[in-house]
């Protein structure tokens, strides 16, 4: 098999941005997602849509991420939980917390 480098000309930022979602995809290099794509488009085998995201991704406040981390920490060392017999039990609960 004749092999040949491809280069291609991009910012550190952009490589590191597309490494870091390859991986996050499954792919073990930014390479490796490079021969996928390049081996669909030589098939026909690839579709490209470009558009909006739907929605705005929003981010919890470093303040709100604390306070996440810590209820977190706390479920699972088995504080400020409510263990209920019964569903109906549970809702009085959650009705008189209103």
């Amino acid at each position: 098999m004749n092999k040949v480098t491809l280069q291609i000309p991009m910012s550190k930022a952009l490589k590191t941005s597309a490494e870091k979602v390859a991986s996050e995809y499954g792919f073990s290099s930014l390479q490796e997602i490079v021969r996928v794509l390049l081996s669909k488009l030589s098939k026909r085998e690839l579709n490209v849509t470009i558009q909006e995201p739907d929605e705005e991704v929003t981010y919890l406040s470093p303040a709100a991420e604390r306070r996440y981390k810590k209820a977190i920490e706390d479920i699972k060392a088995g504080r400020n939980v409510t263990k209920t017999e019964s569903v109906d039990e549970l809702l009085r609960l959650l009705r008189s917390r209103r």
